[in-house]
């Protein structure tokens, strides 16, 4: 339903707002703006209380992660979480997973989901690995929005030496952009997850909108990919505070071994490391040892961990204006 909140599949503390985008070849597009519903009623001044926080999920995902919504609340801030279109919530039948041609189109999902929650209190962006590049991009190109980003292992650059497959990805993204193009995923990042659930924090996701083994990829989608990289190796100008949350090392996910459980096995986390650096004049890289892709979907130890320098930063950087 269009127009109005609505319960959310996340139970009684969220609600959802379908956003119409107007239709394309597949047919009607909207993004879903869902919102936190704290339930506690506080009878002190908090230091987020100004603060709206929008977060924006990666690949083959969508937003389901209950406790980092309750972080930012518990600070007093308001709490949203944006399902791009052809994600997740706002998946319709007939259309292709995930599928963009240009990241920057994704500016109408994010205008959508800015009108709805409206003005006048900062904003903070949180991107999880492609949700970070296209935050990262938007930051760029709207200077003075945006008072803080926060990435959560952002999908800076690519696993691979992307000058050598760029002008073949092009090409293909030209002659057939719907054309797959070739992947391994052997599952076994779902499965780390699953091995390091955490009961005192469990989540439970819809693997529909969040497969085992990812969504395919299309030539047209990766080059979008791949030329938001070239645009972060060239440099970009975030007027904000970064902050970049990773993983201490990285794990090849060839095979199964217990590593994968203690590494992000999607990224290559030195280099995303070095790219955050062009993103803006103050960057804050903190790594976090034992951590998995999605830092806070890690086990107990790493989950906490990342929950406490995730508060420490946000106390010491986005205090309340007196």
């Amino acid at each position: 339903m269009t127009g109005q909140w609505v319960p959310d599949v996340l139970g009684d503390e969220f609600e959802q707002l379908t956003l119409p985008l107007g239709e394309d070849d597949e047919g009607e597009v909207v993004a879903t703006l869902v919102r936190a519903l704290p339930r506690r009623r506080w009878f002190r001044k908090r230091p987020l209380e100004d603060v709206d926080v929008l977060y924006v999920h990666g690949w083959s995902d969508y937003f389901f992660q209950k406790r980092l919504a309750r972080t930012f609340t518990s600070r007093g801030a308001r709490f949203f979480a944006l399902d791009l279109r052809k994600y997740g919530r706002s998946l319709r039948e007939g259309q292709t997973p995930g599928y963009i041609a240009d990241l920057a189109t994704y500016d109408e999902d994010i205008a959508a989901a800015l009108a709805a929650m409206g003005p006048g209190r900062r904003l903070v962006l949180m991107g999880h690995s492609t949700g970070g590049l296209t935050l990262s991009l938007w930051a760029h190109r709207n200077p003075g929005v945006a008072s803080a980003v926060i990435l959560n292992s952002p999908w800076l650059e690519f696993q691979l030496p992307r000058d050598a497959i760029m002008p073949l990805v092009e090409l293909r993204a030209r002659r057939r952009p719907m054309g797959p193009v070739p992947q391994v995923d052997l599952g076994y990042y779902a499965r780390a997850q699953a091995e390091t659930v955490d009961p005192l924090d469990p989540v439970e996701p819809n693997l529909a909108w969040r497969p085992e083994q990812s969504m395919p990829v299309h030539a047209g989608w990766l080059g979008a990919i791949l030329r938001g990289h070239d645009a972060v190796e060239d440099g970009l100008s975030i007027d904000a505070p970064v902050f970049v949350m990773l993983s201490a090392r990285s794990a090849r996910p060839l095979r199964w071994h217990d590593e994968l459980t203690r590494a992000d096995s999607v990224l290559i986390v030195d280099d995303i490391a070095r790219a955050s650096l062009k993103l803006g004049p103050l960057v804050t890289i903190a790594r976090i040892d034992g951590a998995l892709h999605d830092i806070f979907l890690s086990r107990h130890d790493a989950r906490e961990a990342a929950y406490r320098v995730l508060g420490g930063w946000l106390d010491g950087t986005l205090r309340a204006r007196g």
